[in-house]
């Protein structure tokens, strides 16, 4: 009672009660306003979908994610991270992809305690693991750094400057979460050996027939081409096999991604200083290309967030009957409750090490938002894949719901912390 006694105190103190410069009602301001607009676009997406309306239809949901995925989010990230990085900041910022390897560990090794102590079902052991593991590191952080720079009073100063910085480390990290998404998550949502997650034995599945088996009648008589054209050929042909296979074994096509490439590419440019000066400066020749991707990057916080709004009307689904209230309460209340101290734990050990640049609190921020976020949109791609997508789609309906409360409770101590 004491202690709620003095948090009633401190408010009714106003702006007198101050925590390094900054007042209790500030830190709420500049904590709850983003989510509180982020929650506003959401519901307009989700009115949108509604019966009501019916503008945002699956349809149109699949093609506006589209949209964002393959244009809108690869403009931004080309544009903000190849603006602000340089070779000797991506020296300084190499702690931003290992802390995201970090919070995939860390959140990992949480979801095995939760999966052992709540004994999901059969074949959601390593799901549950997944889902508590992996964090979306990229398309919410960027709505939350865009919804908190856009006030200009924001503790971190100019907003242009806030809104390039926050992008740009939130992009550097997004290529390792690719890498971690296609390769760890991928493996680990296999359905169980000779069993789909449906409980459907393989071998009652029928089997299609190689299309590249010719039977006997196709096989010619006669070879009209010389022998050393086919023995060329079929070094050719086992060249080519073998490489579509570590294609298709290390999943190069799905790392690969629009945002990865974009990444790759604004990582290259921006380190190099003449191509830089040639495409991403504000006096380059080739600058109107990069102008043109800021304008279309600035589309693709609204658009992200009518689709996230639009894909809650149509509830849970069936997903939740097959993992039961158990598992799902496990996995929202571990993902959002449990794993963000570790990541705290994480930053505040990095920080005290001297692995974090000394002064930059947007920095840090970052660093505590991807500890913080709810599970992964992507992961919910992979999961299609491999046949568990409605409950996939399920997890990500409750999360995200109850991430609007956790987020704000959570920024609200990281700006305590920070200011």
């Amino acid at each position: 009672m004491r202690a709620m006694r003095s948090v009633l105190e401190i408010f009714m103190e106003g702006h007198g009660a101050t925590s390094g410069g900054q007042s209790v009602l500030e830190t709420m301001k500049f904590a709850v306003l983003p989510i509180a607009k982020v929650f506003i676009m959401c519901f307009m997406g989700f009115l949108m979908a509604s019966k009501y309306v019916n503008i945002l239809n699956a349809n149109g949901r699949k093609l506006l994610n589209g949209l964002v995925f393959s244009l809108l989010l690869p403009c931004l990230i080309f544009s903000q991270l190849g603006r602000a990085i340089s070779f000797e900041k991506m020296l300084e910022w190499w702690f931003i992809p290992v802390n995201v390897v970090l919070a995939t560990i860390s959140g990992s090794l949480i979801g095995l305690v939760v999966a052992y102590i709540i004994k999901p079902p059969y074949p959601y052991f390593k799901f549950t693991i997944i889902h508590i593991g992996i964090g979306n590191i990229g398309n919410i952080p960027l709505v939350l750094i865009a919804a908190l720079c856009r006030d200009k009073s924001n503790p971190f100063g100019d907003s242009s400057k806030c809104s390039e910085d926050g992008n740009a480390y939130i992009s550097f990290g997004q290529w390792v979460g690719a890498i971690v998404l296609y390769t760890y998550v991928f493996q680990m949502l296999a359905p169980p050996p000779g069993r789909s997650f449906d409980g459907i034995e393989e071998e009652s599945l029928p089997i299609k027939t190689p299309v590249n088996v010719a039977s006997p009648e196709q096989v010619p008589l006669l070879d009209v081409e010389p022998q050393t054209s086919e023995i060329d050929t079929s070094k050719s042909a086992k060249i080519i096999g073998h490489l579509r296979y570590l294609a298709d074994k290390f999943k190069i096509k799905q790392i690969f991604q629009p945002p990865i490439t974009a990444s790759i590419l604004a990582i290259v440019i921006g380190t190099i200083p003449v191509l830089k000066r040639f495409i991403l400066t504000d006096d380059a020749p080739l600058f109107f290309f990069t102008d043109s991707c800021l304008i279309l990057g600035e589309a693709m916080i609204p658009c992200i967030l009518l689709a996230l709004g639009g894909n809650l009307v149509a509830g849970p689904g069936v997903g939740s009957a097959r993992l039961g209230f158990r598992t799902t309460a496990a996995i929202i209340f571990a993902r959002l409750l449990l794993v963000p101290p570790a990541g705290l734990g994480i930053v505040t050990l990095a920080d005290k090490l001297g692995f974090l640049p000394k002064g930059d609190k947007m920095f840090k921020f970052v660093l505590l938002l991807q500890h913080t976020m709810p599970t992964s949109v992507l992961s919910g791609a992979v999961a299609n894949l491999r046949g568990c997508g409605k409950e996939a789609a399920s997890i990500l309906f409750w999360v995200h719901i109850f991430a609007v409360f956790s987020m704000a409770g959570w920024i609200v101590l990281y700006m305590d912390l920070l200011f």
